[in-house]
This record gives C-alpha cells, sequence and structure tokens, in this order.
C-alpha cells in the first residue's frame, strides 16, 4: 500500500480548466483540486510532514465553535502545526495571502520529498479540505495526486496576475473577506473600533509577525477570535487594571495580543462598569445577544472584522525574539447596539 500512495505522484497529463481548480479564497469542507505555489516542507515533530502551498488569495474566515469558557483551559491554537516554525523559514513566506498547511494522511520518508520542491507550482488533485479550531488545512490522501506545473501556464499565470493586482492596491493587506464590494473600500464592520492613527497603512499579522525589528508599531484588520478572561468579574487585576489576552487571527495567521492598564482603558473607554465591558467584548467576539439581552454563548461565533493597533515588546533582553509579545493599544470600541 505505501508504495501505490507514492505511485500517485506522477505528472497528471490532462487538459485543466480554472473552474477545476478554485483558488484559496473560494475553498469549503470536502474534496478539491488546488493549484498553488510550494513555499516550504516541514517536519513539525518525526514523521509528521506539513506542506505550505499559497496563492495569494485569502481563505475564507470560519466560526469559531469553541466555548469561550474553556479558552483558559483549551486555548484555540495559533497554528496547526505543534511548534511555530523557525523565524528564519517564517521570514521567507509571503506576508499577504493565506498559507495552507497540507498535512500526510500517510506515513512519508525524507526522500520522497524531493518531488515537493519549494519555489514551483503545482497542481494537487483531489486534497481534503477540513477546519480545525477555525483554521483550514489540507490532507494529502492515498487517492490525492500532485502535477509539477511551469510558470506558464495558463492556469498559474492567471493567478500571478491577480496577486499582481492586489499587491498593486493600497488596501492590498486587507483581507479578501473583510471587502463586501471593492478592495480597495473599508468594510462598514470596521465602524465596531476606532484607532488613533488612520494615515497609517493597514498591514498583516505575518507582516507584524516577521518585521525586522523586535518592537514596532502596526495597525491591522483582524478578527477577535477568543478572549482570557471572559468572566466579566476577572477583567481587571485586584489593583484595579486591565489585564487580558485576545486572540486575533487574519488570514495570514494567529497571535496573542495583551490588553493592559492604560491601553485597557482606552479600549473600553475607561471603566464603564462590567456589564458594559462584557458587552463591549461581546462585539468584538461575534457573541450574539438575543432581545431579552441573555447572551447566547454556545452558538457557533463569527466575529466582525475590526481595525486594532498593534505594538510588539519584549520581556527578557537576554532573549528578545524569544519573549516578543503584543498589546493592543489607541484601539477604542466604538459605542454600538
Amino acid at each position: 500500500m505505501f508504495e501505490e500512495f507514492w505511485l500517485k505522484w506522477f505528472v497528471f497529463k490532462c487538459c485543466v480548466e480554472s473552474s477545476d481548480f478554485p483558488m484559496l479564497r473560494e475553498i469549503k469542507e470536502g474534496h478539491f483540486n488546488l493549484a498553488g505555489k510550494i513555499l516550504h516542507c516541514w517536519e513539525a515533530l518525526k514523521d509528521n510532514w506539513f506542506v505550505y502551498v499559497w496563492d495569494g488569495t485569502d481563505t475564507p474566515p470560519n466560526a469559531i465553535t469553541s466555548m469561550l469558557e474553556d479558552e483558559i483551559n483549551h486555548p484555540l491554537p495559533l497554528q496547526l502545526e505543534s511548534l511555530p516554525l523557525p523565524r528564519d523559514v517564517l521570514c521567507t513566506l509571503p506576508t499577504v495571502g493565506s498559507i495552507l498547511r497540507i498535512a500526510f494522511e500517510l506515513p512519508i520518508e525524507k526522500n520522497h520529498l524531493n518531488v515537493l520542491k519549494s519555489g514551483k507550482w503545482a497542481q494537487f488533485i483531489n486534497i481534503r479540505l477540513k477546519v480545525y479550531a477555525g483554521l483550514w488545512y489540507g490532507v494529502f490522501t492515498s487517492h490525492s495526486k500532485l502535477r509539477h506545473t511551469p510558470n506558464e501556464d495558463r492556469l498559474i499565470a492567471e493567478r500571478q496576475r491577480l496577486y499582481d493586482d492586489r499587491i498593486s492596491l493600497k488596501s492590498r493587506n486587507m483581507p479578501i473577506g473583510s471587502m463586501p464590494q471593492s478592495i480597495d473600500s473599508l468594510p462598514e464592520s470596521l465602524c465596531i473600533t476606532k484607532v488613533n492613527h488612520d494615515h497609517v497603512r493597514h498591514l498583516t499579522l505575518m507582516d507584524v509577525l516577521t518585521h525586522s525589528e523586535v518592537t514596532a508599531k502596526f495597525k491591522c484588520v483582524v478578527r477577535v477570535v477568543a478572549a482570557v478572561p471572559y468572566q466579566g468579574e476577572k477583567f481587571c487585576t485586584p489593583a484595579g487594571k486591565y489585564m487580558m489576552r485576545l486572540t486575533l487571527e487574519d488570514p495570514t495567521a494567529r497571535i496573542h495580543a495583551f490588553v493592559v492598564d492604560e491601553d485597557g482603558e482606552t479600549l473600553f473607554d475607561g471603566y464603564p462598569g462590567t456589564a458594559n465591558v462584557k458587552r463591549k467584548l461581546n462585539r468584538l467576539l461575534g457573541v450574539t445577544e438575543c432581545d431579552d439581552s441573555i447572551v447566547v454563548n454556545d452558538r457557533p461565533r463569527n466575529p466582525a472584522w475590526v481595525s486594532v493597533c498593534i505594538k510588539s515588546y519584549y520581556v527578557s533582553k537576554s532573549d528578545v525574539w524569544g519573549s516578543r509579545n503584543f498589546r493592543i493599544f489607541d484601539t477604542k470600541i466604538v459605542d454600538g447596539p
């Protein structure tokens, strides 16, 4: 069976149309054909390999089904791998467009990975697409096939042109999924927050992660997918200062960002009381409230896209990159329904 699996890595010689290969922005759960650039192959754990594939578009955002109360004990993962990619590898990856992780249903050996050439475009036939904790990933099954594709191929040239068109726009870093009509305009949902740096261009979370300096400031469009603590009575420390951790995501990455002290005062407009702070936080998290104001926490959540300012800092001078963290600052939740 092992030999049969690898015999299916052959040149799949058939004429294909673009409609046969949806872009990452069009994917759904199930079996699909994909065309993308192989960026990297990595053994996250022994015999646990991932292939990183990209086509310049953004995967659709997923509903978050985890219970907010479970976040402290069972937090949403920041990535599918058990460990994040080494920084030197991460910094070689594109900062615009989603990177799909593809795992393998059957064990593979290192000498078989020479068919997965980094930097080359390929067609993945009959890949199973799944969602775990709101993150997209693919599975190369015993029924999947691979075809290397030259850059001159019509399918590849089309994707490259779309990406080139995207990065020519001022809003190239804005999530495609947040754009209801034009990729060069802001979605209405961004009115949930107000930031004090309107003149600053939006960046992606991959821009944040791969920035060349440890300490820096950024403005991003993200979804707030989790918060710790979520219980209203624990939003502040015994000294009465804000202290919480939010999980932010965009099509390129997930990060933790803290809300501390005066940054919390800005975000929640002072100390409006536990009920009002929780109501504001629920707006970020996509928690629905019934007509009788009862909050429903056990329904899938679809957090809105919001604009936030993020600053990076380090905790230890002896390991500035290893102790790098993020905080939200100069961001305010605007009062709404």
